[in-house]
């Protein structure tokens, strides 16, 4: 069962690389971040918010753990349980690299290779690495991302008014139970 969720979630991610076709304008209008230390970024990650797609409904309790191989790349694995069965536990697994140039926080993270997808970090907490806000060169895809399992209202605010006027629709916000 557990290969099957992962060629699925292969198979979804490939087709979301391939349709995710790139908004300029949007992508020009983009917060940076001032910079990025890749080796802070490692480790877990909770989902605090997301917009939904099909290679995560029903799961809940996502996490989302970084590991930096020797070689720069970046081990991605995306983990959660099924919200109708705590007990099953789905999990896919990406590779990620830095994306050279002068956009800090810009990765390509493949789930099926040779398909990539952007990874943008947005808003970063640039000194502890406790929160951090992405989103792709489309208008379809957001996370809100922490190193704990909830975050304090005011700075969930700050970091969706930061996604609403980066042009992402904040309506579609679903708020990920993480216990």
């Amino acid at each position: 069962m557990k290969k099957i969720f992962v060629l699925c979630a292969c198979a979804l991610m490939a087709s979301f690389f391939i349709g995710c076709g790139t908004d300029e304008d949007f992508v020009r209008g983009l917060p940076k971040i001032a910079s990025f230390d890749p080796q802070k970024y490692m480790g877990t990650w909770y989902e605090v918010a997301r917009f939904q797609h099909s290679f995560e409904k029903d799961v809940i309790r996502t996490t989302a753990n970084y590991t930096l191989r020797a070689d720069g790349t970046i081990d991605v694995v995306n983990a959660g349980v099924d919200v109708n069965d705590t007990s099953k536990k789905k999990e896919a697994r990406a590779v990620a690299h830095l994306v050279k140039g002068d956009i800090p926080g810009y990765l390509r993270v493949s789930f099926f290779r040779p398909f990539y997808g952007d990874y943008r970090i947005i808003a970063l907490d640039e000194k502890n690495y406790q929160y951090a806000l992405v989103t792709s060169s489309s208008r379809d895809y957001l996370w809100i991302l922490s190193r704990t399992k909830s975050m304090e209202p005011a700075l969930y605010s700050s970091l969706v008014e930061t996604a609403r006027k980066a042009g992402l629709d904040v309506t579609k916000l679903y708020l990920v139970p993480q216990e």
